[in-house]
């Protein structure tokens, strides 16, 4: 479990809660990572949602995931429009979580210039104000 932190420097926008997705940003808000599982399959899916996308059963169940993971690959966002305008350089990143998934998110508490593909990461979470908490990731030491 990982603390929900108040001091981001991007902007931390509310997501669309319905209630395949209701669950899972509940944990984030108590700081946990979740990932859909596929009970057939087996495979681990990033977004949370009710149908696997590999073998399109409806048989799936969220579970913990580590909140560890690598950069896969990632962007140095330098110009972005509104309040986003204001937070640059950040970095727009895929990181693959140990559990399989790759997750677009944002690497932060560090230099843009300190991020690399395979760097090691770990979640972090912002509260967004409205019930739920987006998870980041931030470096960590190898």
């Amino acid at each position: 479990m990982t603390t929900v932190r108040t001091d981001s420097a991007l902007p931390v926008p509310a997501p669309d809660v319905n209630p395949d997705t209701a669950e899972f940003w509940a944990a984030t808000q108590e700081g946990r990572l979740l990932v859909t599982r596929c009970s057939q399959c087996g495979e681990a899916v990033w977004y949370p949602r009710p149908i696997c996308p590999f073998c399109h059963s409806t048989d799936t169940v969220l579970e913990q995931a580590s909140g560890r993971g690598t950069v896969y690959t990632f962007s140095i966002v330098r110009r972005a429009p509104g309040e986003w305008g204001q937070a640059t350089p950040y970095v727009l990143a895929y990181v693959e979580l140990e559990e399989g998934p790759r997750v677009m998110t944002n690497i932060v508490d560090c230099s843009v210039e300190d991020v690399y593909i395979g760097a090691p990461v770990e979640v972090v979470f912002f509260d967004t104000g409205e019930g739920a908490a987006l998870p980041r990731f931030r470096l960590v030491d190898a």
